[in-house]
């Protein structure tokens, strides 16, 4: 009989991964050569039992990713952790109070741990069990040299495993997606230069490398990132890739600006090839075998550009006014009559200010938007500085010496300088706080663990540590998807233990007939689950859990029994502890922790132009913001992967995260380029650009309000609008002369980066 299509995909839908078959046969070899070779070889039953859940603690319930060597070098590297952890529970084992906080302990420490970065993350629950399993009665100290023979047999043998049984290849890693992007970046980049030369590109070819550079630098974000591939560690090499990411997302959106400016400007023509050239470099330096990229190049570009653009005409103040006066009015005055409208409602559009300048007198206009365009190729060009910067801190290469201002530090590349221990330390000091996820997910797991073990110990549970194992990996980050799990976990476990009733019934105490049946049975167990979902999952370990046990002592269908009440036991657990902590998980203060990076970035923002303008001094706001995103940027990962209402009438999230990151990116590069009190020409400039940065930091603060007032979408557009227009007003117009007539080019730059981030908020008001 033929197969309908509709079957056929869902043959194809459901069937295994050749990696999820080679783990399952890998953690099966392990499994089950420890608990034979001492259950049967060395009748050595506690032995055995340790190196078979040994090597499914850290073969299934964590998640270890990479190349076979790094594999195998990981489970390793947990032999002196998993060996405190059997010795802690086996100790503690004496009251179950003691082992209840214990857990509570264990548990947190763990869960916590995984701030360190994406490895310990796929190890916390494995590293878990390793202390469930001795932390039960009976009270044995005597047996601790079995056991601790046992998890290292386990563990030996997985990481034995790993290397000669189907050596999985490296995955492709998060430098390769860096490198993808870089390499679009310089493409488009490239296009923009030719553009700034007089040389424009083939119908299309603009277009289409633009989406391409888009889709690269999307593929950065944490979001779309598999977990165990993200540069998420403390130590200074994942900051820098993470830096690297930043950087990239920046110095996109300024190429595309170069694009909407471009007309002649040989100087940003060159600077500009020269930003392709960088981008190439870091591309090809990105590698751990690549050659290792040089700034030298890009940094006497940018000083010669920056020279170049000081010294050469600019409009001034006669200028403008010998455009007002020839034909008797305005240039303004022109835009409106020809239009038939107000210049207003241009200004409001989301497109470049200078768009508009090529529909009218392009001599004068023209030369108005010279600055901005030399803005925006310096602002790309810094971003590609950023990026070399930050691809030769994760190289290790020597760095010269932190340029920063000792009043303006920590600077951008601050964990260069620092030492590995300090940058943990900082990082596990940074999240002790209840905005941190870590923190709140590491309070939630040992809350759970600790009162399943009051239970399972005050009840006098058989097997009470299936309890604990149910509760770990049932538990979820929000009570709506631990909810979601309960009933496929139920049921499957229901039906695993009719089928284990029914052949510990059939069979009868024949262990020969249990060992056999154990190998075929755990790889369909550790293959079916991650195919068939979490109720063949559970089924399948509640019938390998009973080959186990009933291989070690003589049981009856009751094992069965006390397998279903002690997952609905553990899963009770798990549920109550996300109703009783964060039951909305990620989203429960995504919107307020949202809220609160716009409002540190505003004031970030405002603080970088009192500095710049000499009206202020720095106060710490840009490095509050720089700590705002991250945590932002942390919650909206744990959102991204819980199942929620899609917020069709809410913003975008993304683009409120990256608007904080922006500012932030922004204001490094100005801090580094522009010296303090030297971005306006005179008191009057640098009060009109404070202004203007008051009026971005309040667009900023009401967004911020409105997300908090869980306003529509687009509620905070007005602000945001009038912001922009007198921003696009002054630059239209043309900024602020100095006493000299000639106009600031750092007043330029700043002016720029502020309606930048304001375009950056716009994207909120879009549904996320």
């Amino acid at each position: 009989m033929r197969r309908s299509p509709e079957r056929a995909q869902r043959l194809r839908r459901v069937r295994p991964a050749p990696a999820v078959v080679h783990r399952a046969v890998r953690v099966t070899a392990a499994a089950c050569a420890g608990f034979y070779t001492f259950r049967y070889g060395l009748d050595r039953p506690v032995s055995a039992t340790y190196a078979l859940f040994a090597a499914i603690a850290l073969g299934v319930l964590a998640r270890i990713e990479g190349s076979a060597r790094t594999r195998a070098r990981t489970i390793l590297w947990t032999l002196p952790a998993a060996w405190a952890l059997v010795c802690l529970g086996t100790v503690l084992a004496v009251h179950s109070w003691a082992a209840a906080l214990g857990m509570v302990g264990v548990g947190f420490a763990v869960s916590y741990g995984s701030v360190g970065g994406p490895r310990m993350v796929g190890l916390t629950n494995g590293l878990q069990l390793l202390y469930i399993l001795p932390c039960f009665p009976p009270y044995s100290p005597d047996t601790l040299p079995q056991r601790l023979l046992g998890v290292t047999a386990g563990l030996l043998l997985l990481a034995a495993a790993e290397l000669l049984l189907w050596p999985e290849p490296a995955p492709p890693d998060y430098r390769g997606r860096l490198a993808r992007a870089a390499l679009a970046l310089a493409e488009l980049a490239d296009l923009a230069a030719d553009a700034c030369a007089g040389r424009p590109a083939a119908p299309g070819a603009v277009a289409a490398a633009a989406d391409r550079a888009r889709a690269r630098l999307d593929e950065l974000r944490f979001s779309r990132v598999p977990v165990m591939e993200r540069p998420a560690g403390a130590g200074a090499v994942d900051r820098a890739l993470t830096h690297c990411a930043a950087a990239l997302r920046y110095a996109g959106p300024q190429v595309l600006r170069i694009l909407r400016l471009a007309r002649p400007y040989p100087g940003a023509a060159r600077l500009t090839a020269v930003t392709a050239q960088a981008l190439r470099a870091a591309a090809a330096g990105l590698p751990r075998t690549g050659p290792v990229p040089d700034t030298g190049v890009l940094e006497r570009e940018l000083a010669a550009f920056d020279t170049a653009r000081a010294a050469e005409p600019r409009p001034d103040r006669t200028d403008r006014t010998d455009r007002t006066d020839r034909g008797g009015r305005s240039d303004r005055t022109d835009r409106t009559d020809r239009g038939g409208r107000s210049d207003r409602s241009d200004r409001t559009d989301r497109t470049d200010r200078t768009d508009r300048t090529d529909r009218g007198d392009r001599g004068g206009r023209s030369d108005r938007a010279r600055p901005a365009l030399g803005t925006a190729a310096l602002d790309a060009a810094e971003g590609a500085r950023f990026v070399l910067r930050a691809v030769r801190v994760g190289r290790r290469a020597p760095l010269p010496p932190d340029e920063t201002p000792a009043d303006q530090r920590p600077g951008p590349f601050w964990y260069a300088y620092d030492p590995a221990p300090l940058l943990r330390w900082r990082r596990f000091r940074a999240n002790l706080t209840p905005r941190s996820v870590a923190f709140r997910n590491a309070l939630r797991t040992a809350g759970a663990l600790g009162a399943a073990r009051l239970l399972a110990g005050g009840l006098d549970l058989s097997h009470g540590f299936w309890v604990l194992l149910a509760t770990l990996t049932l538990m979820r980050t929000s009570a709506a998807d631990t909810r979601m799990t309960l009933r496929p976990a139920l049921v499957g476990t229901a039906l695993g233990a009719a089928a284990t009733a029914a052949v510990l019934l059939a069979v009868g105490e024949h262990p020969l007939v249990y060992a056999l049946a154990l190998p075929p049975v755990m790889l369909i167990a550790f293959t079916a689950g991650p195919a068939l979902g979490q109720a063949w999952g559970q089924g399948l370990f509640t019938l390998v859990v009973a080959l186990v046990f009933t291989q070690l002592a003589p049981a009856s269908w009751r094992l069965a029994e006390a397998r279903v009440v002690n997952v609905a036991a553990g899963a009770a657990i798990g549920l109550l502890a996300g109703l009783c902590a964060w039951p909305r998980g990620g989203a429960q203060d995504l919107r307020r922790r949202t809220a609160a990076l716009l409002e540190d970035s505003a004031d970030a923002l405002r603080e970088t132009v009192a500095v710049l303008t000499g009206t202020g001094r720095p106060g710490g706001a840009l490095r509050r913001a720089r700590t705002s995103a991250l945590l932002t940027e942390a919650m909206y990962a744990q959102y991204r992967c819980e199942r929620h209402d899609p917020a069709g009438d809410g913003p975008s999230w993304q683009a409120a995260v990256l608007a904080g990151q922006h500012a932030v990116r922004g204001a490094e590069p100005l801090l580094a380029r522009i010296p303090p009190g030297t971005a306006a020409p005179h008191r009057g400039g640098a009060r009109v650009l404070v202004g203007h940065a008051d009026e971005v930091a309040a667009a900023f603060r009401r967004q911020a309000a409105a997300l908090r007032a869980r306003e529509p979408a687009g509620a905070a557009h007005p602000a945001v609008a009038r912001a922009r227009a007198a921003l696009v007003a002054e630059l239209d117009g043309g900024p602020a002369p100095g006493s000299d007539g000639r106009v600031s080019l750092h007043a330029v730059d700043v002016a720029v980066w502020l309606a930048g981030l304001l375009d950056d908020l716009q994207q909120i008001h879009e549904p996320g």
